[in-house]
Formats: C-alpha cells, structure tokens, sequence
C-alpha cells in the first residue's frame, strides 16, 4: 500500500472488502446508492417544505428524519468511494474522531426521533381531537431539538474517551469507516471495562425509545381493535404502518450492533450490518414513505405537474399536449 504522505497518527481503512477483485462495480454499486438515498431525501424534504398539505406535525417528524438520512449517508460514503477507488486509503487521526463523533450522533438522534414519531403516532389515533394541542409546533420543536441533543449526549461522552487510548498497534481499521469496535481492537491497552460501560450505555439508550414505541404502538392497537369502523381501522394502520417498517428495519440492524455481546460479532458480519443501516437504511426510508404514503405522492405529482406546465410555458409553445 502507497503510504506517501502517511501520517503516523493517520489510519488506514481496508474498506467493505478488503482488496475486492472489482472495485469499480462496488464503486458504481455504492455511489448509485447514495445517489438515489441523497435524492430521495432531499426530494421529501423539500415536498413537505412546499405542500402546505404536508405541514402536519407527522410530516415535520418525516422531514426531521430526512435531514438525519441525508447527514448520515454522507459521513461515510463519500470517504468509502473515495478508498475504493484510490491506492491510499487513510484518514486522519481527527478525521476518524469526527465520523465517530457525527456518526454517534446521528444514529442517536435517529433512535430517539424515531420513538417520538411512535408518540405522534399514538396520539394521532388514541386522542384526535386533542392532537392539535398536544402536537403543537412548539412540542414538535422540542422534539427535534431533544432529539439532537440526546444524540449528540452520546458523541459528546464516548468520542473523546475512545481517542484518548494509546493505539500502538497496526493503523488498519477493519472497517470502511471509523467505528468504535473496530477502532478499539487497535489500541494497545485493554479496553474491556470501557466496552462494557459503552455496551450498557448502548443498551440504555436504546431501551428509552423501544419503550416508548412498545408502549404507543400496544395502545395504539387497542384502540383500533376498538373501533367499530372498518375504514376507521385502515386508515389507523396505514398511518403507522409505514413507521413501523422503518423501525423493524433500523432497529433490527441497531440491536446486533449494540445488543448481542462481542462474541457474536465478526468483522465480516459487522461490516455487513454497518453497511446495511449507514448505506441502505438511508435510501430505504424516504422509499417506504413515499411508495406507502398518498399524501406525499400526490404532492410529488403536483410538484411534477407544476414543472411540466412551467417547462412548456418557458418554451413558448403552448401545445395541447401542455
């Protein structure tokens, strides 16, 4: 490996795969999917910013949601086409602590923003009439902004202790970017009682929002499994089923990576399961709103009605088919 240039305190990332037969279709793979991940979600947020029909309280949650998948996607992908496609595949010793630090916070702030979701969703169904005050934009500001917060809570505490370890050992980080395990499986001290402090404060923190979630969605389904109306049933259901899906899908992947102790894990595995919920959870999220969701397609025909109408105004030609 090229390390002209290398800095001693730099890392080295041997990538999804390491030396892969054809990094060019990993390469054409990846950026096809941060392509349409980064699309999508900048597609939903700016329909919620434009539809009026959108500025619901469920609907600002989605767009906080979006702008956490956006973030998210690009704190590593940008630096694993980067790897794959060059000979030096190092990242600075600051570098590697600011993607813990962003990527710590955004997946906390994304466990957390999810849980709050499942409460809109429970008073959205369980208390309608009183969804206007108990939903008000003030509480969904504080939502999002506790959100944030109790994110960054967990970067804050963990980034600085996890770069403070003297790393003696090989620079290569198992991994295609800068994740505590694998950054720690360097350093040349023991670090068992730090991982196990982190594995409970992992696990705490997931506790709080997948009680909240248990907690709505349970009386969420008495409630439907109370109403007398069938179409009153559906539309409770499609409400919370696309939520629901991307909480089955994001926490499955959460619960392997911070629940099942060590001895479960392999690198290859992690990488696996890393991959899935910084790579495609992003691009899946936005899809499974959008596909499921009515409102948000009709406001994208809209919109795309709009441009179309603007496109043949533009062009001067008012033809039939404008």
């Amino acid at each position: 490996m090229d390390t002209t240039g290398w800095n001693s305190t730099d890392f080295i990332l041997l990538g999804l795969i390491t030396n892969p037969v054809f990094p060019e279709l990993i390469f054409a793979i990846v950026l096809l999917i941060f392509m349409v991940a980064v699309t999508a979600n900048v597609v939903m947020i700016l329909l919620i910013h434009v539809d009026s029909r959108l500025h619901t309280p469920m609907y600002f949650l989605l767009s906080q949601l979006s702008i956490m998948d956006t973030v998210y996607i690009c704190i590593t992908v940008p630096k694993m086409l980067q790897d794959l496609l060059s000979t030096e595949k190092t990242i600075s010793f600051l570098g590697c602590a600011v993607q813990i630090f962003l990527y710590l916070t955004l997946i906390g702030g994304e466990f957390f923003l999810l849980g709050l979701m499942a409460y809109d969703r429970f008073i959205a169904v369980c208390n309608p009439l009183r969804y206007p005050i108990l939903m008000n934009h003030r509480i969904c500001l504080f939502m999002v902004v506790g959100s944030w917060i109790g994110g960054s809570l967990d970067g804050f505490m963990l980034t600085p202790i996890t770069m403070s370890f003297p790393y003696c050992k090989s620079r290569e980080i198992n991994h295609f970017f800068c994740e505590i395990p694998a950054v720690l499986k360097l350093s040349c001290i023991d670090t068992s009682l730090y991982e196990t402090l982190m594995y409970v404060c992992c696990v705490l923190m997931l506790l709080i929002p997948i009680s909240v979630i248990s907690v709505s969605y349970t009386r969420i389904l008495l409630t439907v499994n109370q109403m007398n109306s069938a179409e009153g049933r559906h539309k409770a259901f499609a409400t919370c089923s696309s939520h629901i899906m991307v909480v089955i899908i994001f926490y499955g992947a959460a619960f392997y990576t911070n629940v099942l102790p060590y001895s479960y894990h392999t690198p290859e595995k992690d990488k696996v399961v890393s991959a899935f919920y910084t790579i495609l959870t992003p691009m899946l999220n936005p899809l499974i709103y959008s596909l499921r969701n009515k409102d948000v397609a009709a406001a994208l025909r809209k919109v795309l009605g709009r441009c179309s109408s603007s496109q043949c105004i533009r062009g001067g030609v008012l033809s039939r088919k404008c």
